[in-house]
């Protein structure tokens, strides 16, 4: 069994007792977190919603917050003496999710 979920205006594909990691909630670690359901395929039956299947959720747990790998940005113009360097981490979720509704 498996359900297509929306957060944070990205879809992921997610089974029971499964890891992912979503863009950053602001939920306490242990939150219980629940999302709607926009696909659920159990034994071979699909459902599909228009655009969230009725009564079917999917609930999840916060595991931790965490951030992602670094990213490192360099901007420079050649020949003008112009180098820029930053970086960058990106802040996300880590939720297990621990049962589907439908």
């Amino acid at each position: 069994m498996y359900a297509i979920i929306s957060a944070g205006n990205k879809q992921y594909r997610v089974s029971q007792g499964e890891t992912i990691y979503i863009d950053k909630v602001n939920l306490e670690d242990g939150a219980a977190i629940s999302f709607d359901a926009l696909l659920v395929e159990n034994e071979g039956e699909v459902k599909v919603g228009s655009p969230v299947v009725e009564g079917a959720k999917v609930e999840g747990k916060v595991v931790a917050q965490v951030k992602g790998e670094k990213i490192r940005i360099y901007k420079y113009k050649s020949k003008k003496n112009y180098h820029r360097r930053a970086g960058h981490r990106q802040p996300y979720t880590k939720v297990e999710i621990t049962a589907i509704n439908a």
